[in-house]
């Protein structure tokens, strides 16, 4: 990264690409930005949750200017492909050039939001840039649950403007995004024998291209836990299958990519099973054909062991294949006409030795469809005998019509790049729904370079658009208007 440009801020995102920080595990990088601050002599501080606030005095003919509070997250999405050796916690992310991207070796680069965190130090580090009061807030725990946002207090920032720089596409200004709720549904039973004369199968699907299950929902992308539950109910319509294991998808913030699951049937159907799986995988191929090129089908005998009670095995692949996934309703408001409303993505699927997880997550702009997409899904649940458990979910972040941040961003633009960028708002959580609730004086955008397959081992970084990122925030921050008195 040596010879990238902007020099000074991919020369920030090399040291973080060193440091392990997986989601609620910020520890070392909350260290790195502390002793980052202490050695250039500017102020710190660090609230109950985490979160850190590195402060830096206005540049010189600058002193005059509102605060600007520039935001980004320290955690990252950990995953890395299923023969990669990897440990999240102590291993460095191996980053390498392929053209114009900027890759990890088998695993998430952590650009999200490694980059974002990368232009804030950069800013910080330099002495010959012109701006105003900067406060520069790294956030714990984003991907997971967006914890420091929840946590934090009214107080601990002082901006009256903020620039979150947790986006992903360059020429793109976001003004709003969706709030979001998990919902997970419990099966709990006692393991019990199969009936003699079964034979155990072992299926599996990989090769997904997976993605964000906000930003990437309105793309069509296959889903290994909705393509496995449509051949388990197939096939248990058809004969005596009792499910023993099912282990597919990691994140609650991820469309899944791959998945195994490992289910019994009557030794005299097992060839028809073959076969059914053989034309279904091909028709699967077909329907995603676009979308999803690389399928990888598997199946094969497995050992015997315990399986589900009958009742829950299929109720649980009842479901599963009932559950919605995908977009549910798209935005009514014309100037967000093009964005995906509500949507739900069904994240996850584990098995356990007296329980299976289905964790789910649902997504919308307008509160009240987002809790009705929630209860759809709770309700699919209830009827199969789940325990459902809901968390209290995130706030959605409402357009501002008159915001003052938003005329200087595009001004900026046009004025850099001869075009105006895109406004829109994000079918994903950003941390500005919840400042927006504790800080509702705040007026705030959002933007970033352009990122693709966030949250996969593809995850990449267009490298030229974090050059027009590092000079676009550079213009915005000469032109923040004054303090009010």
């Amino acid at each position: 990264m040596a010879k990238l440009e902007p020099a000074r801020v991919f020369e920030q995102f090399s040291h973080i690409n060193q440091i392990p920080r997986p989601s609620k595990h910020e520890e070392k990088i909350r260290t790195y930005l502390l002793e980052f601050a202490e050695k250039r002599g500017l102020k710190s501080k660090v609230d109950e949750t985490g979160n850190v606030i590195i402060a830096k005095p206005a540049s010189k003919g600058c002193e005059h200017l509102a605060t600007t509070v520039l935001q980004s997250h320290m955690d990252m999405v950990c995953d890395k492909l299923v023969d990669v050796d990897f440990d999240f916690h102590k291993d460095p992310i191996q980053t390498y050039v392929d053209g114009e991207w900027l890759r990890a070796k088998g695993t998430t680069l952590g650009a999200d939001d490694g980059i974002g965190v990368a232009i804030e130090l950069a800013l910080l580090d330099s002495d010959d840039l012109e701006h105003g009061p900067l406060e520069c807030l790294f956030t714990v725990d984003e991907e997971t649950g967006l914890t420091g946002a929840f946590g934090l207090k009214s107080g601990f920032m002082t901006g009256d403007y903020l620039i979150n720089l947790d986006s992903e596409d360059e020429g793109q200004v976001f003004v709003s995004c969706a709030g979001g709720i998990n919902t997970t549904g419990i099966f709990k039973f006692t393991r019990e024998e199969a009936s003699s004369g079964h034979f155990f199968m072992q299926a599996s699907l990989k090769g997904l291209i997976g993605g964000h299950s906000g930003d990437d929902i309105e793309k069509k992308r296959a889903n290994a836990i909705k393509i496995l539950a449509r051949f388990l109910y197939m096939q248990q319509e058809k004969l005596d299958l009792r499910l023993a294991q099912w282990n597919s998808g990691k994140m609650h913030n991820a469309i899944t990519r791959d998945g195994k699951i490992i289910f019994a049937v009557p030794s005299d159907k097992k060839e028809a099973v073959k076969a059914d799986w053989n034309v279904f995988s091909k028709e699967v191929e077909d329907e995603f054909h676009v979308s999803d090129s690389k399928m990888e089908w598997a199946l094969e005998s497995a050992d015997t062991q315990c399986v589900l009670p009958k009742n829950v095995s299929q109720n649980l692949i009842r479901a599963i294949q009932a559950l919605d996934n995908g977009v549910f309703a798209m935005c009514q408001d014309k100037a967000l006409a093009s964005m995906v409303e509500t949507s739900s993505n069904v994240a996850s699927v584990q098995s356990e030795e007296s329980r299976v997880v289905v964790v789910s997550s649902q997504r919308s702009n307008v509160m009240s469809n987002l809790r009705n997409m929630a209860n759809t899904i709770k309700a699919t649940l209830q009827l199969a005998g789940a325990e459902v458990i809901q968390n209290d979910g995130y706030p959605a972040w409402k357009m501002n019509p008159d915001s003052k941040l938003l005329k200087i961003t595009v001004d900026a633009y046009k004025k850099l790049f001869g075009k105006e960028p895109v406004v829109r708002g994000i079918h994903a959580g950003l941390e500005c729904g919840l400042f927006s609730e504790k800080y509702p004086h705040i007026d705030m955008v959002s933007f970033g370079p352009t990122l693709r397959f966030v949250h996969t081992p593809d995850e990449c970084l267009h490298i030229p658009t974090v050059q027009m990122v590092w000079d676009h925030l550079l213009e915005i921050l000469k032109n923040i208007p004054a303090k009010e008195d």
